[in-house]
């Protein structure tokens, strides 16, 4: 098996996004930044701040009790986001079609991403839930904590060995008029041996985004407090780090498009 060249699919993103940025970044912008921004203003305040601590604790029972139409919102704005990024990956991996074509594919590819999704998050939860009765095990029969951070260490490894093994499922879905169990072997299949690459790859973004948006959102929120208040800071760090957010969606989403096409022509 040819090995996987990430340089390479990095030198194909940039020129890709260079070509075609008038089409990739409105998109980006109209269902992935503006509708969490929406979300953010409708929501209040208090209730978001309340849930961001609550996840910033890890308590989960700790999260107040939320409104019908936060949720509402929140599956929205999901929703959304999603019908943008099959947008982009099928702008990605069939140069040449039209906006309006490819959110049409993309449309037609939501149930088979989510029933993917619903599997894979229903695998993840049954690992989550053995690995946390191993940890409570221990706990009640007085284990070491080394014992329990390694098992908490396996869980996290687990889960970013899932996440790079699988990374290429919306491209599949979005390539190949398959059903989801399929779409999610054919993945699985294409990244088998590149987990080393594929790993660093995620690393590298997870790590260049927290570190960005962190610092764009602070810098903007001073900005904005200094032109008007509170209120019109937490607006433009909002808007800022949406649109940060956006732009790394936009190269993460056509590498991986990239990615996905140089292991499908080694396969």
């Amino acid at each position: 098996m040819k090995p996987l060249s990430i340089g390479k699919a990095w030198e194909e993103t940039t020129a890709f996004v260079k070509r075609e940025g008038s089409l990739l970044f409105p998109v980006a912008f109209l269902f992935m930044a503006l509708p969490v921004v929406i979300f953010q203003q409708i929501v209040p305040p208090e209730l978001l701040a309340e849930v961001m601590k609550a996840q910033s604790a890890g308590a989960a029972a700790a999260v107040p009790q939320l409104p019908a139409s936060f949720w509402i919102g929140f599956l929205v704005t999901m929703v959304i986001g999603l019908i943008g990024a099959l947008t982009l990956y099928a702008l990605a991996l069939r140069p040449g079609i039209s906006v309006g074509e490819a959110m049409r594919l993309g449309l037609q590819r939501i149930p088979v991403l989510m029933t993917a999704g619903l599997l894979v998050a229903a695998g993840t939860m049954i690992a989550i839930i053995a690995l946390t009765l191993v940890v409570a095990l221990f706990s009640v029969l007085g284990g070491s904590r080394s014992v329990t951070a390694l098992v908490m260490a396996a869980l996290f490894g687990t889960m970013m060995f899932v996440a790079a093994r699988l990374l290429l499922l919306n491209a599949v879905a979005i390539d190949r008029p398959i059903g989801a169990v399929d779409a999610i072997r054919q993945s699985w299949r294409l990244t088998q041996g590149q987990f080393g690459r594929l790993f660093a790859f995620l690393a590298i973004v997870i790590i260049l985004g927290v570190v960005t948006q962190a610092a764009v959102q602070s810098i903007f929120g001073v900005l904005g407090a200094l032109i008007g208040g509170a209120e019109i800071a937490v607006l433009a760090a909002g808007l800022a780090t949406a649109a940060l957010s956006a732009i790394i969606q936009v190269y993460f989403l056509v590498m991986t498009a990239r990615i996905y096409r140089q292991l499908e022509a080694a396969a």
